[in-house]
């Protein structure tokens, strides 16, 4: 509430969960007066409960259709995939949801014999693609010990960390293969900017209001309204290039989750070149 994000939903959400777990918590000859609410409660969630079935099964109808579009579009996969989600299913939180996990998915297994799309990249003069297979060969070889340890304590943890071990194998080789093959692309009207499956923006070149490159300034601590495209390394580094925008833009995350920012950072392989692209451009 003091953020100001308490919806409508979240209310009667809250409220059916209280019902709920009253029946549980206050003993049945104090509550009989009031059982009532305890199954009005329980309507609601289940009333919520086939809402939320009913996206997925519309999502699933609409899937044939979904894939055409984004095959037939001129956005990159990591961008494409979701404004066909948005373009034929009501747009909700699960889908967004279930949206990022099929992607995830798609990259990690699908797109092995995919060919990089021309543009800039974001990684190449990193440490990211040593970091992203440190991080597979830490889960598979380093917690092999855990696994047989943890098996002889309880089966269900030792099976529950197996599948979160292959989840998180799976979500390392999706990230690495959506920042390979989605650079940065400078499309008809806006610049598309994506660091793998974790976050991405669209920028109009119409909103950009100043592309600024002095490294005193790019060196200094970056304000919360910043949407940064700096991939991990093994050192500190620093954003080459730093966009200020006219009006906020969307930043989205994994998970389908959204947020407005008024500048964007990023160090791109290519400075010179993506100065002198965007500013033929935006006329700056």
């Amino acid at each position: 509430m003091y953020q100001k994000k308490f919806t409508v939903k979240k209310l009667v959400l809250l409220s059916a969960t209280g019902c709920i777990a009253a029946r549980f918590i206050i003993p049945i000859e104090h509550l009989r007066p009031f059982v009532a609410f305890t199954w009005v409660g329980g309507a609601i969630e289940v009333a919520l409960f086939l809402l939320e079935i009913s996206f997925l099964l519309s999502l699933t109808i609409y899937m044939p259709k979904i894939i055409r579009s984004t095959k037939e579009s001129q956005y990159p996969t990591v961008f494409a995939f979701p404004q066909s989600v948005d373009q034929h299913v009501k747009s909700h939180r699960l889908v967004h949801i279930i949206c990022s996990e099929a992607l995830m998915f798609y990259y990690a297994l699908f797109s092995w014999r995919k060919k990089e799309r021309d543009g800039l990249t974001l990684y190449k003069n990193s440490s990211y693609i040593a970091f992203q297979i440190m991080m597979i060969h830490a889960i598979i070889i380093e917690t092999l010990g855990i696994h047989w340890w943890l098996h002889d304590k309880s089966i269900i943890l030792s099976i529950g960390l197996l599948i979160f071990n292959i989840y998180s194998v799976f979500f390392f080789l999706g990230d690495l293969q959506a920042m390979r093959l989605n650079p940065v692309t400078f499309h008809q009207k806006s610049l598309l900017i994506s660091a793998g499956i974790l976050k991405r923006t669209e920028i109009p070149y119409e909103l950009i209001e100043n592309i600024i490159v002095d490294e005193s300034i790019l060196k200094q601590k970056t304000s919360k309204d910043t949407l940064e495209f700096i991939v991990r390394d093994f050192e500190k580094v620093y954003p080459n290039v730093l966009l200020t925008l006219k009006k906020p833009v969307e930043g989205i995350f994994y998970l389908g989750i959204h947020r407005k920012y008024n500048h964007v950072a990023l160090r791109i392989d290519q400075p010179a070149e993506f100065v002198a692209l965007l500013k033929n451009q935006t006329d700056l």
